[in-house]
């Protein structure tokens, strides 16, 4: 698959590795809907939470353990695959196991974590920071250029709203792909973020609400955490999409991405 080919696209999966069954699990029941729907589809999933708000908090296997999680996976699906890198020294190893590094938005700005993972050669997804203007996301895309590597795009999660709170500005969406491909996170973006007694919090009731505007407003791929059981998803449970949603929620949007792709596309 391309980035920004006109096709719209898929990143889905649970926030973070809970076990391999459950990474395999969950890859194949999200791959048979996408392939249902003829929807192109990136395996999404974290071998480390380095951000969480507690340190009692889950994060997952580890960078070693999870990029050969993630490996077989793949393999096994034929599925490529997305994780988050939080270290420069991660993101060879990572880059073994994974199609695509992202770079989480709290690091956005971070020129060694974005130079080191464009020398990869990979993909890279630069989530926007929540503190950072959309026109200024040019200077990450630019960073990685630096490499020689111009597979970057960037992913839309929202913007801080005061405190614990998050608002999507849908200009952003625009700005944004003027200088590369764009990415709507429509389950990011529904957080509260740590406002639940050191626990992030999260609305996923407006996560359609959102889907729906950001690809009528014209993006080139969407962003969802997805979980067979989100209420006991081990991060991001308050904001995950419950996979039995995911398909109908997939035929809406696929129906309006139709509507507002220009007849010259």
């Amino acid at each position: 698959m391309r980035v920004g080919g006109g096709q719209l696209f898929l990143i889905a999966g649970p926030c973070v590795i809970e076990s391999e069954t459950h990474v395999r699990t969950m890859a194949e029941a999200i791959q048979r809907v996408t392939s249902d729907l003829g929807v192109p589809y990136i395996f999404k999933s974290s071998y480390d939470k380095a951000n969480r708000t507690s340190v009692a908090s889950f994060r997952g296997p580890g960078l070693v353990e999870g990029t050969a999680i993630l490996r077989r996976m793949a393999e096994s699906t034929g599925l490529p695959v997305l994780t988050d890198v939080h270290e420069a020294a991660h993101c060879e190893i990572a880059a073994e196991g994974a199609d695509v590094l992202q770079i989480p938005a709290f690091l956005c700005r971070q020129t060694d974590l974005l130079v080191a993972a464009g020398r990869t050669g990979r993909a890279i997804n630069v989530k926007k920071g929540q503190f950072v203007a959309p026109w200024d996301m040019r200077y990450a895309v630019e960073k990685i250029a630096t490499t020689g590597n111009p597979r970057a795009f960037l992913t839309e999660r929202g913007s801080s709203f005061g405190y614990n709170n998050l608002v999507v500005d849908m200009r952003a969406l625009a700005i944004m792909r003027g200088f590369a491909p764009v990415v709507f996170d429509g389950t990011h973006s529904v957080q509260i973020p740590s406002g639940s007694n050191g626990v992030t919090g999260g609305q996923p009731e407006f996560i359609p609400l959102l889907m729906r505007a950001a690809v009528a407003a014209g993006v080139d791929g969407i962003f969802l955490e997805v979980h067979d059981n989100p209420a006991e998803a081990k991060s991001d449970a308050a904001n995950a999409l419950q996979l039995e949603l995911l398909k109908p929620l997939l035929e809406t949007l696929l129906a309006i991405h139709q509507a507002a792709v220009p007849v010259s596309a």
